[in-house]
């Protein structure tokens, strides 16, 4: 008869490590505060101003487009400094 196969946690296997790190959540703030802005210039002055019809767009999608989107995907190279590290511990 055969012998069951013990199964590994794969959770139990993985770092308990958050994904984004500090930059990331720094990079996201400066999203959230150019959103902030842009809404603000969309509220202040008349409605045909520089402000609501020129400055106020290009925050808005700078902030949502570009910004959070690169916090979200910025990965620091800690990865090759920490194998290359490893690497030369073992020689």
């Amino acid at each position: 008869m055969a012998k069951p196969v013990k199964r590994q946690d794969k959770r139990r296997q993985k770092d308990e490590t958050l994904p984004l790190g500090k930059e990331n959540f720094m990079i996201i703030g400066v999203g959230i505060a150019v959103i902030i802005a842009g809404y603000l210039a969309l509220a202040k002055g008349p409605i045909e101003g520089f402000l609501p019809l020129v400055l106020a767009p290009i925050l808005l999608v700078l902030g949502y487009c570009v910004i959070i989107p690169l916090g979200i995907l910025y990965k620091k190279s800690y990865i090759k400094s920490k194998n290359s590290s490893q690497t030369q511990s073992a020689r």
